[in-house]
């Protein structure tokens, strides 16, 4: 008699060890491109692909990144950041982009829109790429 509810228990435990992350609501459709960085439209071009449970990667001005990401939704935390070593025109709005990245802690999913926050008042808005 016990042999089934104990079965049944660990069955509950292994279901338990999902995706809770941003990916497994609505992050992992899409890929994103940064549209805005604390209100201010972001003219270059970085994306952010949250497919891989537990992990960030994506393209920013210049360079590829990649990081670990396995805080629960609602949360967002991407660190530590791994980054590729290539110069090009606009360095300057890729460490924009990739010191803003890591200050997010929230992240909403609604739609084709992603935005990331923080309780300081920084905001960062994706738009998914079609």
């Amino acid at each position: 008699m016990r042999l089934p509810f104990l079965i049944a228990a660990l069955g509950g435990l292994v279901q338990c060890g999902g995706d809770e992350t941003v990916s497994a609501y609505g992050g992992a459709a899409n890929t994103w491109q940064l549209v805005e960085i604390d209100g201010n439209a972001f003219a270059a071009r970085a994306t952010l692909d949250l497919s891989e449970a537990g992990r960030i990667t994506g393209r920013a001005p210049c360079n590829g990144y990649f990081a670990d990401q396995t805080a629960p939704y609602p949360w967002f935390r991407a660190g530590p950041i791994g980054v590729t070593r290539r110069a090009c025109p606009d360095l300057q709005q890729e460490n924009a982009f990739l010191s803003a990245l890591p200050e997010m802690t929230l992240a909403e999913v609604s739609g084709g829109t992603l935005i990331l926050s923080n309780d300081a008042g920084r905001q960062m808005v994706f738009r998914a790429v079609e």
